[in-house]
Order: C-alpha cells, then structure tokens, then sequence
C-alpha cells in the first residue's frame, strides 16, 4: 500500500504519497497551502514570469485523489490561493474547481495567504471541529487532535529534500500540496514546542514512507 496510517485521537487517518490526508471513516479528504495562481502572482507584483503550469499540475493531483478516495467532505487547510487575486482563477481552472466541488461538502479554511472568501462556492471558516478534531490554519500550542498546515514541512533523507507530514499523539502538520511551494525543514525552530518527543514525519513522493523525527529535531 502506498498510503500510511496513523492515529490521532482515536481517528484512523491516512497519509497519501501526494501530501493529503484521508479520513476514511468519516469520508474526508484533508489538503493544505495549494497555493494555487502563485505564478501569476508573482509576474502580477514583480514581472518574473514563471512556467503557468502549477494550477493545472495542483488541481490534477487533486483531482486523481478526489477519485481515488471519493470523499463526501474536503477541507482545503488555508492558503488554497497565493492571494485574494490569484482566487480569480481562468475560466478552465475554475470550470475544473466547480466540477470537483460538485456534490459534495467543501471547506475553505482560512489562512494568512487569503483571510477572506473568494467567490467560488463552499464554506469559508476561521477553523472546523469535527468529531475529536480541529482542522485550522496555522498550530496552536497545547492543541489536541489538530489537523493544521501553513509550515510546508520537508526532510532531507539520503540528500535529498522530500515534503512531509509531521505527526504526534496530539497534532499532525500536512505538507504544502501546490506546486510552486518552498518548506521549511522538520528541524526548524518554528516547530519547537509544537512537536512532542515520539514524533514522526511521513514523507511523500512515489509512496508515503514514514520514518522517526531525530529527537534533536522534535523540540518536544
């Protein structure tokens, strides 16, 4: 199986090769920092011209996942756009978005990146509670059963950098799913405090490979 599941309070979750999270019992599909219209973004505020070509890598990935696990539910984790202005998707891109909404429940959470919401349908909210877990932007120290995103973490093995889930008995931190997306590295201070001795990190590509947080890096 190229998946990996965990535990989270008392949630059978599973990690995708991809960087989303499935919750298979409760039929969600969680995903994080899409960051979709980045490259128009940055030529809109700099005139540097980047290949245009991460919507339509981001949103076919999307798509594979969403038709693989079938999911009643899907919860986009905060920064799903780069900006307000990048949410003004081409109409190809937008057209695609609309059918892979259509008929089922979809969350936009909040983020730093687009605080308010964009006129493409679904529920904008600052968090969601459901069953034991919160699904939010950004961790809160002391949280239990979080689902959060916004830190991109990444892990190098066999010198090579790899996006990767972190995950604890309390919390679990997707990776950036979008395309045009840097990260920061699982032993960056900004975790500190945030992950608990005992974490682990999941890593993606080909298949989602678990393998231990060096206690150094943890900050537990």
């Amino acid at each position: 199986m190229s998946s990996h599941a965990f535990r989270l309070s008392g949630s059978v979750l599973s990690a995708l090769p991809s960087g989303a999270l499935h919750w298979p019992e409760q039929g969600v599909l969680v995903v994080s920092d899409l960051h979709l219209g980045k490259s128009e973004r940055i030529a809109r505020r700099s005139g540097t011209l980047l290949p245009p070509y991460e919507v339509t890598e981001t949103l076919s990935r999307l798509d594979a996942d969403i038709a693989t696990t079938a999911p009643r539910l899907v919860i986009c984790l905060g920064d799903s756009f780069d900006d307000l202005e990048a949410s003004e998707l081409a109409e190809e891109h937008a057209l695609w978005l609309a059918r892979l909404m259509a008929g089922r429940r979809w969350v936009w959470i909040e983020g730093n990146h687009d605080p308010g919401p964009v006129a493409l349908g679904g529920e904008h909210r600052a968090d969601l509670m459901l069953g034991p877990l919160t699904f939010r932007h950004i961790a809160l120290l002391g949280a239990e059963g979080e689902v959060s995103g916004h830190y991109h973490p990444k892990m190098r093995l066999a010198g090579q950098s790899r996006r990767c889930f972190l995950y604890d008995r309390a919390r679990v931190i997707l990776p950036a799913y979008g395309t045009y997306t840097g990260g920061l590295s699982s032993d960056d201070l900004a975790f500190s405090g945030l992950m608990l001795d005992g974490a682990m990190a999941i890593l993606t590509g080909r298949k989602a490979l678990p393998v231990p947080i060096p206690k150094d890096d943890a900050h537990g």
